[in-house]
């Protein structure tokens, strides 16, 4: 009897499972019936942004946390596929910092070349996903909203592959219930110029307090304090961006800090992270971890030890990206298919608390990265996904660490080597601060007029009122 595999999440990591299947379908691997279910109405996951937040157009909540203007804050060369280049996608190298429309046109591009649309029924969210002792199957259960219909399927696997990035972890402060101004999280960030001419507070020291305060800098916003509660991100800022102590309480429109200073603001951005969110899963099924790089309960990261029929992808914190939920990807496949046979419950637990225990003892982020590192080489080498350069994955994270160091607002006009064919990447057109343009056409085409001589005049005159 064919097997049945019920995807959840047609995001980077449930189109990577796709492609991993039909990989296997082209060499002729035994047929699986595949269905991915995806809530939104298009494939891509957080890349395929909406202006939408809080709720859908069906009523679920928005899963994209993405925002107009962003721009990968990594080098794409330490993301790419190892089936599909950059080059091989675009026709020509590109530069190593692409805005969020170029790379989800790449996403785009490897699944549409696979041909694996078929398998994903859009605007169907999971409602309840059920294991059943008796026949070793899961009853998964969906809401149609093209047919607004309720109904159950069963299956032989689950994949969950709906990310943790988008249900956001929303603390509260004193004096936040009369605040003069707009309080928002992350997730709900759509736009920049929002926020010209404005003093924003952001709390939170990690990459969304970074990217996000680094958008307003470049569209004109007043002010940025940034506040931490262990360590601040310790950049050299631009002259309107200050870090201090974490938050205590507002008081009308001031903010007051840990180290007894205080702040005049007009926004505050809430940039504390997300949780991992599965209300679609009981209990025995549920992964419950912070954001971390080794969740327990996971054997190599994806296969659930509790029920080894369900699997979990990229719920790690994330150096690696694209090319390690294929290579978890490429993992699961041959378990399903039986290319990989399992230990028992207790040898996978004792290999997951063994890597446990080599992440607790990261002292860097040096040590971080290739820590994920050997685990997706250690990924690869179980299956047939392309080797590809790990090391060198790990190079460019650290050049691209040091280039942040060395400007924080600079970092993305740096350009590096492709791991996959050798090429070095040009340097963009125009340098980010004057890229005004997120499009993939400006991004691709021709050079626009600098811009950023105007934003930052703008800001100047509103500090000035």
């Amino acid at each position: 009897m064919t097997k049945r595999v019920a995807i959840i999440g047609a995001g980077p990591s449930g189109l990577a499972q796709l492609r991993a299947f039909q990989s296997a379908f082209d060499q002729g691997a035994e047929p699986v019936d595949l269905v991915c279910f995806e809530k939104q109405s298009d494939w891509g996951g957080q890349w395929n942004y909406t202006w939408r937040t809080g709720l859908d157009a069906n009523g679920e909540p928005v899963h994209s946390s993405m925002y107009r203007y962003l721009w990968s804050n990594g080098p794409k060369e330490c993301l790419e596929f190892a089936d599909y280049s950059f080059e091989e996608h675009f026709g020509k190298p590109i530069a190593s910092y692409p805005p969020r429309a170029v790379l989800w046109d790449y996403i785009k591009g490897r699944v549409e070349k696979a041909g694996v649309r078929r398998f994903i029924r859009f605007n169907c969210p999971v409602r309840h996903v059920e294991y059943r002792e008796s026949d070793g199957t899961f009853l998964v259960t969906v809401h149609d909203h093209d047919r607004d219909v309720v109904e159950s399927e069963v299956f032989d696997h689950v994949v969950v592959a709906s990310g943790h990035f988008s249900t956001p972890n929303v603390p509260e402060f004193e004096g936040f219930d009369t605040f003069n101004g707009r309080i928002l999280h992350a997730h709900d960030f759509r736009d920049a110029l929002e926020f010209q001419g404005k003093s924003v507070l952001l709390v939170g020291s990690s990459y969304s307090a970074e990217d996000i305060g680094s958008q307003c800098y470049k569209y004109g916003v007043r002010s940025i304090t940034s506040c931490y509660r262990t360590r601040p991100m310790g950049f050299d800022w631009p002259e309107n961006w200050e870090e201090k102590p974490l938050l205590q309480r507002v008081d009308g429109n001031t903010a007051y800090f840990a180290d007894g200073s205080s702040k005049q603001v007009d926004a505050i951005i809430l940039c504390t992270g997300y949780l991992h969110h599965f209300p679609f899963l009981p209990e025995p099924l549920r992964l419950q971890t912070n954001n971390r790089l080794w969740p327990l309960g996971l054997y190599r990261g994806v296969v659930w030890e509790a029920n080894p029929k369900l699997f979990y992808l990229g719920m790690q914190d994330q150096w690696y990206t694209f090319n390690m939920f294929d290579a978890q990807a490429w993992y699961v496949r041959d378990v399903i298919l039986g290319r990989i046979a399992l230990p028992d419950r207790d040898a996978m637990a004792a290999d997951s608390r063994a890597w446990r225990e080599r992440e607790e003892a990261l002292e860097d982020d040096e040590a971080m990265i290739r820590f994920q590192g050997d685990y997706v080489a250690g990924l690869i080498e179980a299956t047939d996904y392309p080797s590809f350069d790990i090391e060198g994955v790990n190079q460019t994270f650290l050049e691209w660490e040091k280039d942040k160091h060395e400007g924080i607002m600079t970092f993305r006009d740096k350009s590096y080597r492709s791991l996959m064919t050798g090429t070095q990447a040009p340097p963009h057109h125009t340098r980010w601060l004057d890229a005004m343009d997120d499009s993939l056409e400006a991004f691709l085409n021709a050079p626009e007029a600098p811009r950023s001589a105007r934003a930052k005049a703008t800001a100047a005159e509103t500090s000035e009122d």
